[in-house]
């Protein structure tokens, strides 16, 4: 059998070498044949052939009543979120009260340091009475978004006082603080433009990034060296960086660490790679600076210098919603770009009272700064020495950052051992603390600590018996 199929192969090859060995056998128009052209011709229209043809399908058989019944009974959905581990079931303590610097938790008075009520403006009487006035006048809420009969000429009064207070040529507001960073973003970075921000900014501003779709650089937190660097890259990198859209996002003092933004490198670095600067005063409206008017004038920067300035009113100005503030172009624009301003209801009128009120406040009584700055340095002092734990913030941030001089091995027992702090201070030493819990969303790679936000209206005994409380709980849990 071997022997045969050996002939029949051998007799094949001799017939497909005889054609392309034959001499010319036919003349077609003048052109003369050759054996091989034949052998090739027929390859093509052999694979003509089989490229043109239909494929063969067998024919569906359908499923029966029973087949479609054990496929369901046998089908398992997708959960629609993760499973719930008891790591994911915490609960923070829930306040009875208002959020001064002293509150009531389960039922008991305690120092508040975990509301960020810098001006110790929460229960001001003349905010209050704004906030009464405005009720009886527009009532709670406006129904309608700016731009569909939701602009009330208290939001317009509100944009020309902020205005005027920073020295700006016009300001927007925004009906929700933490959707005014992550919705001007988007307004003015696109796909295609490259974004350069801080390792350690907060989630609203990782939002943001995301949602603009931009190309992002992250540099070392903080750390100009590491900016320039990346600007250099970037600007290297880009074949026309004319034609690039180009921008710097950083925050004045950083909420994931309390340190503060050096504005007049950042500027420098932005005028030297032509940049433009978002820059996020959440923290640093109403603390930083000779009148509170910000980190840039904390840093002698000219305003005009910063290209967009964004800032959440729920913190000094204890009121909510948010504004952006920069050239008149940059305002216009959001007026019909961005989409927490286009598509929200519009701030509620009572709450842009307030804010008005919270300024004229800051403006008449500068003195607040001092004492808030006299609480801050007298905190970053005592905390200065605690067991276990090293001052990760800056010495004029109202966040004052506590974070591990050791790891323990892992963030999970990391974050097991601040909350066991902050909760034994909490039941033992009535001192409400908080610590730097991170969602699984939230991307900041900067350590967790504990956190603690100071007032200008908290007392020295008040700082000192925090200070008491740490130390020796610290003492106590950390080896």
């Amino acid at each position: 059998m071997a022997l045969a199929m050996v002939n029949v192969t051998a007799s094949v090859l001799d017939w497909v070498s005889s054609y392309f060995d034959a001499p010319t056998r036919a003349v077609v128009f003048g052109v003369p044949i050759d054996g091989h052209l034949v052998v090739e011709a027929l390859l093509v229209v052999v694979i003509l052939f089989q490229l043109t043809r239909k494929s063969y399908k067998p024919p569906k058989k359908p499923l029966t009543e029973k087949e479609i019944d054990e496929l369901c009974d046998d089908w398992v959905p997708e959960p629609l979120t993760p499973q719930i581990t008891e790591d994911m079931t915490y609960e923070p303590p829930t306040l009875e009260s208002a959020a001064g610097p002293h509150a009531i938790v389960n039922g008991k008075e305690v120092v508040n340091f975990a509301s960020a009520n810098y001006l110790g403006l929460v229960g001001n009487e003349k905010i209050t009475d704004s906030c009464v006035g405005a009720l009886e006048k527009y009532g709670v809420g406006s129904c309608g978004p700016r731009g569909f009969y939701g602009t009330i000429d208290v939001h317009l009064d509100c944009e020309q006082k902020i205005a005027k207070f920073l020295g700006t040529p016009d300001s927007i507001l925004y009906s929700y603080g933490i959707s005014t960073i992550f919705s001007v973003i988007p307004a003015f970075c696109k796909k295609g433009d490259i974004i350069v921000a801080d390792e350690g900014v907060h989630w609203a501003v990782q939002n943001g990034l995301y949602l603009s779709r931009s190309t992002v650089v992250y540099f070392k937190h903080n750390d100009m060296k590491s900016l320039e660097n990346k600007l250099e890259e970037v600007t290297r990198r880009s074949k026309h960086p004319e034609k690039v859209r180009r921008y710097i996002v950083v925050e004045a003092i950083y909420q994931n660490s309390g340190q503060i933004a050096p504005l007049d490198e950042i500027v420098r670095l932005k005028e030297k790679y032509r940049f433009r600067i978002i820059l996020d005063e959440s923290h640093s409206f109403g603390v930083l600076g000779n009148s509170g008017r910000g980190l840039a004038d904390h840093c002698g920067v000219p305003i005009e210098k910063i290209d967009i300035i964004t800032a959440g009113m729920g913190n000094a100005l204890a009121t909510d919603g948010g504004f952006c503030t920069g050239s008149v172009r940059v305002v216009d624009h959001q007026r019909l770009s961005s989409s927490g301003y286009v598509f929200s209801a519009s701030l509620p009128p009572y709450l842009a009272s307030a804010a008005i009120a919270a300024v004229d406040y800051l403006e008449e009584n500068p003195s607040v700064l001092s004492k808030l700055r006299t609480n801050i340095a007298t905190l970053f002092n005592e905390l200065s020495d605690v067991p276990g734990l090293v001052l990760a913030s800056h010495i004029l941030s109202p966040i004052v950052f506590l974070k591990l001089k050791k790891s323990t091995g892992t963030g999970k027992t990391d974050i097991d051992l601040l909350d066991s702090i902050a909760k034994q201070a909490l039941e033992e030493d009535s001192v409400l603390i908080a610590t730097t819990k991170r969602s699984s969303l939230d991307k900041c790679k900067l350590p967790i600590g504990l956190r603690l936000f100071v007032s200008a209206s908290h007392s020295e005994s008040d700082l000192l018996k925090a200070a008491a409380s740490l130390k020796r709980v610290a003492a106590l849990l950390i080896s």
